[in-house]
């Protein structure tokens, strides 16, 4: 696949780099707000202008003197977007002026010889124009007065950061599986893409919290492509104070909706809390299937694998069908089996199963425990079929929907689970009435 070139977006705190990335992609994918630090990993999406493709990064303010926490993390992650880029866009506050952090960053940007272009933000008035000549002093010939706010001369912003770089051919991206790494504050998740990727892309630290955006990443396993999506971990309900983490807790839904698979993350020597079991409930209702990565195992002394999993299951019923593996992601070990159970889990999940054999497990299943009476009435189901793959959903026709209890319902899942695992998938059991029972004819031809 040919190159598809990366535009860095750095700066100091709060000059408005993330509200000009969301411009850039055209989406709100970065999260906003005044309060210094709020972006603290490197974020990457696709973009595109005008026909050319080419990938975004959002980075955290640089602030050399900043006594906020991770403050040195977030440079470092700057840093790395700095060199992996291939054009870069400087980000100012027109407001403000020159500040001697602003300096420092031009110098060090400009020793890298690679294409930079000044972007004076918060141009929110022709009045304020002439501000832009105060930024002549930083020494990048490339300067262009903006409003990420107002949208203000953005997409000449994006033609100047790609005019150094060859148009080159974009071929489509190969097909990927996107992975979301799921869980609440400070069970590894960071530390956990960091060990997979070998590399320093997500900011570590024990203090719960420190991943607040949904970070995509490319990555190949034995041939095989993945993205991880790195979530934000979800807080209690009574412990999002702060508007950025009821942001987070929003992105983290919506990464578990656009994945594939989604690898829960807990810390084993806390077990399942309530938060895991409301992601759980989040991952089946959005019929994702699931693996839950028991973390952490290094701590553990003496503590019997059997014990935790018992423990698990009994928490919640899901988490019964779903595979689960013990792993350490400081020390790397068992990640080497992540990427196997992914792949058996999704081509188990995209298995078909015939009519006939369904028919035939509902009839057995009837015989062993027949439906109850219901006032003077039997539910009866007439055949059974599978509408579709990943996840797996089945059609169950019946005389009358409303004779199907929640009991029996749970006791054929029970019995089909046993025949027909479909590991880590949420299975669906759908009723039709008995004004559809001639449509069977029809499905039997089908299969």
């Amino acid at each position: 696949m040919k190159k598809k070139w990366k535009v860095a977006i750095v700066g100091r705190p709060n000059v408005g780099k993330s509200a000009l990335f969301n411009r850039v992609i055209r989406q709100r994918l970065a999260i906003v707000d005044e309060m210094e630090g709020v972006t603290r990993d490197r974020l990457y999406a696709n973009a595109e202008h005008y026909g050319r493709q080419f990938v975004a990064i959002d980075t955290g303010g640089i602030d050399t003197r900043s006594i906020a926490a991770f403050n040195d993390s977030i440079r470092r992650q700057a840093e790395i977007a700095i060199l992996e880029a291939d054009s870069i866009i400087m980000v100012v506050d027109a407001t403000i002026g020159i500040t001697e952090q602003d300096d420092l960053l031009a110098k060090a940007l400009l020793k890298t010889q690679k294409p930079i272009v000044l972007a004076i933000n918060k141009i929110d008035h022709p009045r304020d124009q002439q501000l832009a000549h105060n930024f002549y002093p930083l020494g990048i010939q490339e300067m262009i007065a903006t409003s990420a706010e107002h949208g203000y001369q953005i997409a000449e912003l994006i033609e100047k950061a790609l005019a150094p770089l060859p148009d080159e051919e974009i071929e489509e991206d190969e097909d990927t599986v996107k992975v979301a790494i799921v869980g609440r504050p400070n069970v590894g998740k960071s530390t956990l893409v960091n060990s997979l990727l070998d590399e320093e892309r997500c900011i570590v630290s024990p203090i719960p919290g420190t991943t607040r955006d949904a970070i995509d990443i490319a990555f190949t396993f034995d041939g095989s492509h993945y993205t991880l999506i790195d979530t934000a971990g979800i807080r209690r309900k009574k412990s999002e104070k702060e508007v950025v983490d009821k942001f987070a807790h929003l992105r983290t839904e919506r990464s578990i909706e656009r994945a594939d698979i989604c690898l829960l993350l807990l810390d084993v020597q806390e077990g399942i809390t309530a938060q895991e079991k409301k992601i759980l409930n989040d991952i089946e209702e959005a019929g994702k299937p699931c693996i839950i990565l028991l973390n952490k195992w290094d701590l553990t002394e003496g503590k019997r694998m059997e014990h935790a999993l018992k423990a698990l299951d009994e928490e919640a019923l899901f988490a019964k069908h779903c595979p689960k593996l013990a792993i350490s992601a400081l020390e790397k070990r068992n990640l080497g089996k992540i990427f196997p159970m992914i792949d058996d889990v999704l081509r188990q999940g995209a298995e078909r199963v015939p009519t006939h054999q369904l028919n035939v497990f509902v009839e057995k299943a009837m015989q062993r425990n027949h439906p109850p009476m219901i006032q003077g009435k039997r539910l009866r189901i007439y055949y059974m079929t599978q509408i579709s793959t990943s996840p797996p959903q089945f059609v169950l026709f019946v005389n009358r929907p409303d004779l199907m209890l929640e009991a029996y319902r749970k006791y054929l899942l029970n019995q089909f689970r046993e025949i027909y695992p479909f590991p880590g998938y949420p299975l669906e059991l759908l009723l039709r009435g008995k004004k559809v029972k001639k449509e069977h004819a029809e499905h039997e031809e089908e299969e």
